[in-house]
């Protein structure tokens, strides 16, 4: 009832580009001050790796394993992918275009940050992503996406293409069951 509600109703609708708007203004700020004052992940990773340790740790050893394996000698690739990522989920956010795809970007960075032990907003972002992508295409509808997903269905889904549609047989198939 309540995903029929998010996927459907126009109340519904007005409520998420609200959400939307404000999740991805939260996103492009993060990200534009990652870009424009320089960022280097190289401390942040470091830190996560040293809290999987102790009594009480607030990583979990998996994820250290990850940080400390993958992210920490490659964390080139991570200085540039975190502020560009934040950036552009934050910019398709508030045009409301590939939102979902938007949304799902964002719910893996904020997942990302919560495994690596810093709560700050990004359980509130999570929860407010998951309603996004649960409302699929009525998030996007006050939005680019209202324009832009209807223009790419009819590029994807020509008609006459083959294999578009399912062969119907001619004939009643018998089909023999053996023991």
């Amino acid at each position: 009832m309540f995903n029929n509600f998010l996927r459907t109703n126009k109340v519904a609708m007005w409520l998420l580009t609200v959400i939307r708007v404000y999740l991805g203004y939260q996103w492009i700020e993060a990200g534009y001050h990652k870009i424009t004052g320089g960022f280097d992940a190289a401390g942040f990773l470091t830190g996560a790796i040293a809290n999987s340790t102790g009594d009480h740790p607030a990583v979990q050893g998996w994820w250290a394993a990850f940080l400390e394996h993958f992210a920490l000698p490659n964390v080139g690739l991570f200085n540039f992918l975190v502020p560009y990522g934040e950036f552009l989920v934050g910019l398709g956010l508030i045009l409301g275009t590939f939102t979902t795809f938007a949304a799902l970007m964002g719910f893996v960075m904020n997942a990302a940050f919560l495994f690596s032990g810093t709560v700050s907003t990004n359980a509130q972002m999570l929860i407010l992503e998951v309603l996004i992508l649960v409302a699929a295409a009525n998030a996007g509808k006050i939005g680019l996406d209202y324009y832009v997903m209807p223009y790419l269905r009819k590029l994807f889904h020509k008609k006459g293409d083959a294999g578009t549609q399912a062969p119907t047989p001619k004939q009643p198939l018998n089909i023999k069951h053996t023991a």
